[in-house]
Formats: structure tokens, C-alpha cells, sequence
């Protein structure tokens, strides 16, 4: 008699389970509402991160732009700043030599030099800035009335003397150097970094293979040098490895020679040596290394407001490879005006 109340115990609990299996099914259980079948959201395209306009490299903040006349002979090497400096542009000065005037925004150093005195060509480069900080040590008395009237913030030496000190280890005139927070505290109205023509991304097709290319001065001599490994253009001058103050010798991913029309200013030095007017207006053609390559391009500035266009010969965009950039403002056939 055991046996069979024992399986009658069995079949009555499969009864009670019966009821909680119909449970879990997917229907609802009673006095709840259906739940709508959700699928996954779809993932979102990420915002492209803002480029900086001078170098093309993300997250850049788009400071005050600050412009500098920097020295550029052996007298002044090696200098302190350019490596921070997102464009630089070599300009030919009295004698045939060479003068920088270093653009920066994205980043600030905080220090640089030696600042030495203004040109007339450096007033025809900055308006395409707006009106930034110009950073200089002195100018030709002939040539104060036009800075006055020039689209910038003068602070140099003679309107923000508490910025700049003197270098210790250095002779003057080459020992003058600034502080730039103090510099821009002096312009607090500086234009932000802006669109100036450049554009960046992949090199173009039609380029050529170097390894190293030169541009002559009338007594200054340029090369630059191809780095796989540092993937920049390492800079020579007069044959000696341009170093910089900070360590390490100075370079770009993208140098551009930008052959312009170069002649005799009204404007001398006291030896009656004229300054050279580098005309950065107008059109003409330029040569542009980035990748271990050589591009043939085209370059076009309306007015001085407006920034430098940079097409390869076909018309369309020679892009720039991001970081900073080298201008190399050259004459085909160098002369001292």
C-alpha cells in the first residue's frame, strides 16, 4: 500500500508545478502590461575633434596669436622657442641674410629668443593674422609711423619693457629675450588663431622622392633633410645642424618654399645697406616637402587680410602634412636689393 500513495504524492506535486511552468512562458503574467522588444541603440558617430588652423593637429585651443622677430646668424644660435612656434616664416634682410618671424598660438613657450628688430616685410605677413602681438626689438625711424598704423598690438621692447630680460651667457644685441605670458598680458585684445589658407590631410598625388633640398640666400644657405625615423624635415644652415636652445635640432613635417618677388625697400640700415620688400601678395609658385616628398605648387594671396591658398598645379588643395610648418619666403634668383 506504500508504494502506490507514494506515486500519488508525485503525481500531485507535478500537478501544483504544472501551473508555475505555464508561468515562464513569454506571455505576460496576469495584471502586467507586455514589454515592447527593444533593440540596440545605434552607436554614434563621433564628432571629428577640432583641428588648430596653422597646424592641423587636434585639440589645439585657438589662443591669441603672438608674432616674433627672432634672430637668425650664428651670432644668436641657438635660438629659444622656435620649436613651439606653429609657423615660421624665413624672410631675406639686409646683406643677404636672413631674418625668422615665428607665429604662435597653440602653443605658448614661455620664453623666447633673441628678439631682434622689426621689417618692412614682416608688416605686409602679420595682417592676414588680424591683429596679434608683435613681439620686436627696435625698427628704422622711417619705419615707426607705419607700425603705428599696422594691424597689430605692438609690445615690443619700447612699449613692454618689463617682458623682455637679458640672457645671461649671451652678448648683446643677441641676448634679448622675452617673456611671452607677459608680452600677451600687454595685448589682451590679440586676435585668436584663424583660418590662413592652409589646409592638411593626405599628400597629393605627383610627388617626388627627395632626399634633401636647398634654397640660397645671397650669404645664407638652406637644407632640409628628410627624417624617416623623426618624420620631419631636419633644417642645416650654412651647412651646420640648426639646433635649438630646448635641445635637439629644429625641423618640420611640411616646409614650403614660396618663391616671391623680391626688390629694394626705401628703407636702409646705416651702412646704406637696403632692406630687401618681400612681396607675399599676389601669385606665383612654390615648392612643398612634406612625406620625403617634393610637390610643385601654386600660391595665391588676394590682399594682406586674406590668408595664403596653397594648390597643387592641377587646382586642387596642397595639403599640408599637420604639425608645424616652415615658410620659406625665396627669391629663384637670390639678389641683395
Amino acid at each position: 500500500m506504500r508504494v502506490p500513495r507514494m506515486i500519488a504524492v508525485t503525481l500531485a506535486g507535478a500537478a501544483v508545478l504544472a501551473p508555475a511552468a505555464a508561468c515562464s512562458s513569454d506571455e505576460p503574467a496576469p495584471g502586467k502590461n507586455a514589454q515592447a522588444a527593444t533593440a540596440p541603440p545605434e552607436a554614434a558617430t563621433p564628432t571629428p575633434e577640432p583641428t588648430h588652423p596653422f597646424t592641423g593637429l587636434p585639440g589645439a585651443a585657438r589662443r591669441a596669436v603672438l608674432a616674433a622677430k627672432i634672430e637668425n646668424t650664428s651670432a644668436g644660435k641657438p635660438q629659444l622657442g622656435l620649436k613651439s612656434a606653429d609657423i615660421v616664416y624665413v624672410e631675406q634682410v639686409e646683406a643677404g641674410l636672413t631674418r625668422l618671424m615665428a607665429i604662435f598660438s597653440s602653443k605658448i613657450p614661455p620664453k623666447i629668443g633673441p628678439v631682434r628688430s622689426a621689417r618692412i616685410s614682416d608688416l605686409h605677413i602679420v595682417p592676414q593674422f588680424g591683429k596679434p602681438a608683435f613681439a620686436y626689438s627696435g625698427a628704422q625711424t622711417k619705419m615707426l609711423p607705419i607700425i603705428a598704423q599696422s594691424s597689430l598690438f605692438d609690445v615690443s621692447d619700447s612699449r613692454a619693457p618689463g617682458a623682455y630680460f637679458r640672457q645671461p651667457g649671451r652678448y648683446a644685441p643677441y641676448n634679448l629675450f622675452a617673456d611671452t605670458k607677459r608680452l600677451l598680458a600687454q595685448a589682451p585684445k590679440a586676435s585668436r588663431a584663424k583660418d590662413v589658407g592652409f589646409t592638411f590631410g593626405d599628400a597629393p598625388e605627383g610627388g617626388v622622392p627627395k632626399k634633401a633640398f636647398s634654397v640660397k640666400y645671397p650669404a645664407a644657405r638652406f637644407t632640409f633633410a628628410w627624417s624617416e625615423p623623426a618624420g620631419k624635415w631636419l633644417i642645416w644652415q650654412d651647412g651646420k645642424k640648426d639646433m635649438a636652445a630646448e635641445g635637439g635640432q629644429l625641423g618640420a613635417p611640411t616646409i614650403v618654399v614660396q618663391y616671391t618677388k623680391t626688390e629694394r625697400s626705401e628703407f636702409h640700415d646705416k651702412n646704406q645697406s637696403y632692406t630687401p620688400l618681400v612681396h607675399s601678395t599676389g601669385k606665383g609658385s612654390a615648392i612643398v616637402l612634406r612625406d620625403g616628398q617634393a610637390f610643385k605648387a601654386r600660391w595665391s594671396r588676394e590682399t594682406e587680410e586674406d590668408g595664403t591658398v596653397f594648390t597643387t598645379e592641377a587646382g586642387d588643395p596642397m595639403n599640408f602634412a599637420p604639425g608645424q610648418v616652415w615658410v620659406v619666403l625665396a627669391a629663384r634668383r637670390p639678389v641683395i636689393p
